[in-house]
């Protein structure tokens, strides 16, 4: 465990560099890139670790790969091995989200918007590897920053981790900005803390035929209609009160002119949950309902995909704990924060598939500076002053778990 003087250089580095976080954070919101485009923003990433004299690596197109060496006694052994070696993880794509929140550092590209708060996570990493790398004599092993691309269409995760980004690390430690908690609480319980996410897609097939003549065909508008809410009984009635579970259907594409009957139609949607039995009961339920649905108002559905896309994000017990610790020694016990958990999903959960670690909630609610709306809005705002409360979390977070036994 870092000591108490080790805590205090972290706090006034913090400190004095939280301008240049905030405003590396405007700049990366300014300028935000979808999923597996993110070519500017990570060619920024690489000149902010370029002014630090941070290596790095380029993996992938969109991906990059810091590594920040330790200089403590025994941060390396006789064969260069690290004593330890944590991995830092933050995301860095955006949404296809039209901004409309009027800020002045606004998305300047249109219809793409960082509406999760990945320019956030971005800027707090970059901050983190800022002051540790000034105080390297206190890490007594080796950290891997991951700026990795790709989160919101879940296939980031998964790409970085092929190309060797989880190989030889002892443990992992992400952080996400959230919306529901308020600013300045940090919330880093163990256990289940994001869902599974699975994607699906349901084809309608009726009949097609005149709109004045609705008798003669069968309406795949209104089957899918249909299907849309009796999908909705899923978690109301196959699923216990007891176990969290959504499924929402978010595309609903169907009709070729106003006066005639759809002859098809398909749903998309994704479905949400923690436990593995309701998880692996979901393609069968879906199935079930949409078939008999259709076939009761004489048309046909089939479940065409089902794709599991990533799992649960599951904080380690152990790495909880020291997360909880770290808030307390850096930011003081008023700063530990509680939340129950969301149904949203996160790709981070495959890197904690691979080794311990925790991903810890750092709240931005503050209806005094407007941030109330959810995650994925148009109108998403943060409350900027917890930017280097979350740098200071990471960089003590890292002095500790590289200091452990």
């Amino acid at each position: 465990m870092a000591d108490t003087h080790e805590t205090a250089r972290i706090q006034s580095a913090v400190h004095d560099i939280e301008p240049h976080i905030i405003e590396l954070r405007r700049h990366f919101h300014a300028h935000p890139e979808l999923s597996l485009e993110e070519v500017e923003t990570t060619r920024a990433i690489a000149a902010e670790l370029d002014r630090m004299g941070i290596p790095y690596e380029r993996p992938t197109a969109t991906g990059l790969i810091a590594t920040l060496r330790g200089t403590a006694p025994d941060a390396y052994d006789a064969s260069g091995a690290p004593r330890r070696r944590l991995l830092m993880r933050a995301d860095i794509d955006a949404l296809p989200v039209t901004e409309k929140t009027g800020e002045p550092f606004a998305s300047r590209n249109p219809g793409v918007m960082h509406a999760c708060g990945h320019d956030c996570h971005t800027a707090m990493l970059l901050g983190a590897l800022r002051v540790l790398a000034q105080m390297t004599d206190a890490l007594h092993g080796e950290i891997r920053a991951v700026f990795q691309p790709s989160e919101e269409n879940g296939r980031g995760a998964a790409s970085m981790i092929d190309a060797g980004a989880a190989d030889g690390v002892d443990g992992a430690f992400a952080m996400h900005v959230w919306s529901e908690i308020d600013a300045g609480l940090i919330s880093c319980e163990p256990g289940p803390r994001m869902a599974n996410v699975d994607w699906f897609r349901v084809d309608v097939r009726g009949t097609s035929c005149h709109g004045a003549m609705p008798q003669r065909g069968a309406d795949a508008v209104v089957v899918a209609a249909e299907i849309a809410n009796a999908l909705q009984t899923i978690v109301s009635r196959d699923v216990s009160p007891f176990e969290p579970a959504v499924v929402t259907i978010g595309e609903l594409h169907a009709g070729t002119a106003r006066n005639v009957i759809a002859g098809e139609a398909y749903l998309a949607g994704t479905v949400r949950t923690y436990g593995k039995r309701t998880h692996d009961a979901m393609p069968e339920l879906i199935k079930r309902i949409c078939v008999h649905t259709a076939a009761a108002l004489g048309a046909e559905a089939e479940l065409t995909e089902y794709t599991v896309a990533h799992p649960a994000v599951v904080n380690d017990e152990r790495a909880a704990a020291r997360c909880r610790r770290a808030v307390k020694r850096v930011l003081g016990p008023e700063a530990v924060g509680s939340y129950r958990g969301t149904l949203s999903g996160e790709d981070f959960s495959l890197f904690l598939e691979r080794v311990p670690g925790v991903l810890a909630f750092v709240g931005v609610r503050n209806p005094a500076v407007g941030a109330t709306f959810a995650q994925h809005s148009c109108f998403y705002r943060v409350d900027e002053s917890v930017l280097a409360r979350g740098t200071a979390l990471a960089c003590q977070y890292a002095v500790d778990f590289l200091t452990a036994r």
